[in-house]
């Protein structure tokens, strides 16, 4: 059996709800801190999977389509209100956030909540659109949320945008709002190359307060748009270097 098919049937029995982890309770106690990871392909993740991403990753939890915790196993999209195709969702940056998060936070159990389609823009993420709305309706349904960091990584679709800012300021105010969370870290993440949007996201960090920016110098691509495992796991680094910043900044 190929590290594919392997894959593929470890989401298929967890798509169909089959516990893969239970407590003496049947339920998965909740994780101490839970990131939102929103966007399109990038966040989605489409870099290659290789042998051993079928194993959970320590000390980490992925919410599920039944609103449940379950260990975090990869593709950490998969169970995203308005994803692509399963075979589409692979690694993303979530998996190096997560694993980077959880050595840096010992005894600490880490929540992702992995909600991200790709080819979208940010205006689909808008006041009262699909993707936004679900992604709320989502975290409605999980009883005592708290979110504590969004990370973000959106902008192919918006590339040359100059309003990007202003569409971004605005995301960033409404999921405070939404989620009660007048303080919720938020980091945003460069795309590949030079780019108009890469430079609106790095005004967020001088214009509102409790975000961060992953940048994306140095890494690489296997397509021109999507970075490949390595630059993955690399980001994923980043974004939590920048969000572990703001966390203790906040505990100050």
């Amino acid at each position: 059996m190929s590290r594919f098919s392997f894959a593929l049937i470890f989401c298929a029995v967890s798509v169909l709800g089959i516990p893969s982890y239970a407590v003496a309770d049947g339920k998965t106690p909740a994780p101490d801190l839970v990131f939102l990871l929103i966007g399109q392909s990038n966040m989605a993740g489409r870099a290659a999977l290789e042998d051993g991403d079928e194993k959970p990753i320590a000390n980490v939890l992925l919410l599920d389509d039944q609103s449940q915790w379950i260990p975090a196993t990869n593709p950490l999209n998969r169970f995203a209100t308005d994803r692509k195709v399963i075979s589409m969702q692979r690694i993303s940056p979530g998996a190096g956030f997560a694993q980077e998060m959880a050595a840096k936070l010992p005894g600490k159990t880490i929540g992702l909540i992995h909600n991200a389609q790709g080819g979208t823009k940010i205006q689909q993420w808008g006041k009262g659109q699909d993707l936004y709305v679900h992604t709320i309706e989502r975290l409605a349904k999980v009883k005592d949320l708290r979110v504590d960091g969004v990370l973000w990584h959106q902008g192919e679709g918006n590339r040359s945008d100059t309003e990007y800012l202003v569409r971004l300021t605005d995301l960033v105010t409404r999921l405070r709002a939404d989620l009660k969370n007048p303080d919720l870290r938020f980091v945003a993440g460069e795309i590949y190359g030079k780019a108009i949007v890469n430079d609106q996201m790095a005004q967020l960090v001088e214009t509102v307060p409790n975000t961060g920016l992953a940048r994306s110098n140095e890494l690489t691509v296997f397509d021109n748009v999507h970075f490949d495992r390595k630059s993955q796991l690399l980001l994923g680094k980043r974004y939590a270097t920048e969000m572990l910043r703001l966390l203790e900044a906040g505990n100050r």
